[in-house]
């Protein structure tokens, strides 16, 4: 049986290598993060892009793009304490280019993250301003997707 900090560390450790996993562009292992069934939400999305990304393998066509379009670190993580330990509640940046463009990606995030008690994403809601992504890549977010 699990405990209350153990759960919580699982979650946070979860997190933790989502950013590296993007970061160093290991879509795969990115994925494997996920449960089965995990969600990406982007509330704030633009209208071409998806609204939700549901489970594994939509997760992997969605993200594995990523290191063709962004090279990126993320900095200035802040984990905020929430009662539930499977919640993790998180601001960070990233530091970045397109790869494209050599524009600047610079983001701000705050990240809601919902874990099972063995640390794998049940639901994962991305706060983060698509602007800053489409002036970067000079283009539609869309192409994110296709390319």
């Amino acid at each position: 049986m699990s405990t209350q900090e153990q759960i919580r560390n699982a979650a946070q450790a979860t997190f933790k290598n989502h950013l590296e996993f993007l970061s160093s562009g290991e879509i795969e292992k990115w994925v494997d993060l996920f449960e089965e069934s995990g969600i990406l939400e982007f509330p704030y999305g633009p209208a071409d892009f998806p609204k939700q990304v549901i489970g594994k393998t939509e997760l992997y066509e969605y993200m594995q793009n990523f290191p063709k379009h962004f090279s990126v670190s993320f900095e200035n993580l802040h984990f905020h304490a929430t009662e539930s330990p499977n919640l993790v509640i998180a601001e960070f940046t990233s530091n970045g280019k397109a790869i494209s463009t050599d524009k600047p990606y610079n983001q701000q995030y705050i990240s809601v993250v919902t874990t099972n008690d063995d640390g794998k994403i049940l639901k994962y809601v991305d706060f983060w301003n698509p602007l800053v992504a489409m002036e970067a890549i000079n283009a539609p977010l869309s192409n994110f997707v296709k390319q």
